[in-house]
């Protein structure tokens, strides 16, 4: 899902004063607060009223964070309490979805559980790891019409915490006026878009299994192969096809991987036109400064 564009007012409250610690997300004017809860404070989060409500909930670890676990319970810390004995599931964080008025019931709960599986899987960018896809209660139209706006609140919560679970890697609405930026070098087929988060490879792209080039890199191999046994890859005869839409941090993370060298992203990923990414970013800045300046 895309996220209106609009000013909004975002308050993170850190109750511990520790940022890596339990923090309170919530936007001033809603009722919708979600709470992230490292696995060793679970302890504390127990002490708070919030969680006894019903409530929804993600977990997600540091190693897999790609990796996402989403489920609801009447009683969320008890819930989340049976998940710290349970030692098959690797999670690091609990993020809590509950309501400031406390008028969350079973069948809300039921709905956002339901509703997030499904947004996730659309959204493809973690890997859910649950065994079924919830179950969606029968739902009155003014209580779908307010869970729909829980979730969407919720949503935007969970991605300035840092967990953009329901965020496209491309909102789908700039598609046809985003400019797409291609790596060609050695064989390679990648098409990519640059975004606030870095670039993201998309579905498609492709490069040869065995490198042209002698300056192959084993670190890269390696994070290859990591990308072939999640599936974000697969071999298709002598080349490897990316399954989906993929984010690297950076514009060189993304060609490094591709060339499996050494690579400056910025030099090497170029338009249809062959300008490179920085002097297209250059260029949309210069537009910015000017656009600015004949303001004043």
């Amino acid at each position: 899902m895309s996220f209106e564009k609009q000013p909004r007012t975002i308050q993170i409250f850190l109750p511990s004063g520790d940022p890596s610690g339990i923090r309170v997300a919530e936007i001033t004017t809603s009722i919708v607060r979600v709470i992230e809860v490292p696995r060793n404070q679970m302890a504390e989060f127990l002490k708070m009223p919030e969680a006894h409500q019903v409530g929804l909930y993600f977990l997600v670890g540091r190693e897999n964070q790609d990796e996402v676990y989403i489920g609801q319970s009447g009683d969320v810390g008890h819930r989340l309490g049976q998940h710290l004995k349970n030692e098959k599931k690797d999670w690091e964080r609990a993020l809590v979805l509950i309501s400031l008025t406390n008028n969350l019931t079973q069948t809300h709960a039921l709905y956002l559980e339901s509703l997030s599986i499904e947004k996730a899987k659309q959204c493809a960018r973690y890997e859910l790891i649950n065994g079924n896809g919830g179950q969606k209660p029968h739902t009155p139209i003014p209580l779908k019409a307010d869970c729909d706006e829980i979730h969407r609140v919720g949503s935007l919560l969970l991605a300035t915490l840092g967990y953009p679970i329901f965020e496209a890697l491309v909102d789908p609405t700039e598609g046809d006026t985003k400019e797409m930026f291609f790596c060609t070098r050695g064989g390679v087929d990648g098409k990519a878009y640059y975004t606030n988060e870095g670039m993201v490879m998309l579905k498609g792209s492709s490069a040869p299994y065995v490198p042209t080039r002698k300056t192959t890199q084993p670190r890269l191999i390696s994070q290859r192969d990591e990308l072939l046994e999640k599936g974000v890859l697969h071999k298709d005869g002598d080349r490897v096809v990316f399954t989906k839409d993929y984010l690297f941090n950076t514009p060189s993370g993304a060609s490094c991987l591709l060339i499996l060298g050494a690579s400056n992203g910025w030099r090497e990923w170029k338009t249809a036109t062959g300008q490179t990414l920085d002097d297209y970013v250059g260029r949309e800045k210069d537009i910015a400064e000017e656009q600015e300046d004949s303001y004043v």
